[in-house]
């Protein structure tokens, strides 16, 4: 991987990595859960809507056969996923929905196999395998002496399983859309079920405290516009296979930036299910498929973070 490539990869997956403690922030400094997610959708669709409308650019409009496929898994790729992580970071840590959120490409495999009917080699089901011991090495690590397991890792494994499935079925738009025009088209579409948290937003806005309104902001711009745009630039600059391999770092920056921003530190059973899910994570990409090409195993990554 050239230097231009690594530093923009490198850049993205900071800020991909970051958004899970700024959203921690938002949560413990005023913003209700429903608040937080509509305030930074506004503020990525009016950057998306900016980016379209500039001089120059060409951004083409979405044809009508491809608008209910656009819908269907804008909803479910961002309006389900953000609800839940975003409730779900109410009850657990940064750096624990990180962890779980790392794990969607165990799901994306799952799905490839029992519904669009791809195979899976013998190394797939190992990755599974690892996958699941890992995903459930976190969640109980969340469940504390009294061994209940909190609401909030149910949310973030909901949140895991919608963006498995964007994964899995944006192929046929991946193909006839250029990279950001996609992301805008699910970012509106993802955007438009948050209205139902619209009233009381400027009172939140108003009473959180400016570290919480800065966060807001943050997560706004950061990981939907300015990272998307850094993996953009790194995809372009680079190997594709190289440079995906760097989300694979992810997790680990959502706990280094969680524990140095907001002192969580997750437990040694969560490290040891959050490395050993992204290992299954790692052999499934890497060796699961028998009959994908290689650059179809490469997993896709649109800012659903």
């Amino acid at each position: 991987m050239n230097t231009k490539a690594f530093i923009m990869a490198s850049i993205t997956v900071i800020i991909w990595g970051s958004t899970f403690a700024a959203i921690r922030v938002g949560l413990q400094g005023g913003y209700s859960s429903g608040h937080l997610i509509l305030s930074r959708y506004l503020i990525a669709s009016a950057l998306f809507a900016v980016y379209a409308l500039w001089p120059g650019t060409k951004f083409r409009l979405p044809k009508k056969e491809d608008l209910l496929r656009i819908l269907v898994l804008g909803w479910v790729g961002i309006s389900i996923y953000h609800i839940g992580v975003t409730f779900g970071e109410q009850t657990v840590s940064a750096a624990t929905a990180g962890m779980l959120v790392s794990s969607a490409p165990i799901f994306t495999a799952l799905i490839s196999v029992f519904i669009l009917k791809e195979r899976m080699g013998f190394f797939g089901w190992i990755g599974l395998a690892l996958g699941f011991i890992g995903i459930g090495l976190i969640t109980m690590a969340t469940a504390g002496p009294s061994f209940q397991i909190s609401k909030g890792s149910y949310l973030v494994l909901m949140a895991a399983v919608a963006t498995s499935v964007l994964f899995a079925y944006q192929k046929p738009l991946l193909k006839r859309y250029t990279s950001m025009e996609l992301t805008a088209y699910f970012t509106w579409a993802g955007t438009l079920p948050f209205f139902i948290f619209f009233p009381g937003l400027f009172d939140d806005i108003k009473h959180a405290t400016m570290e919480a309104n800065l966060s807001a902001l943050y997560i706004g711009i950061f990981p939907t516009a300015i990272g998307y745009v850094t993996w953009a630039i790194a995809l372009g600059a680079g190997r594709a296979g190289s440079v995906t391999s760097m989300l694979y770092i992810e997790p680990v920056v959502a706990i280094l930036v969680a524990g140095i921003w907001l002192n969580e530190w997750p437990t040694l059973i969560s490290i040891n299910g959050g490395a050993i899910a992204i290992a299954g994570v790692i052999v499934v990409n890497l060796l699961g498929s028998k009959h994908q090409s290689a650059a179809a195993k490469k997993p896709q990554k649109f800012d659903v973070t």
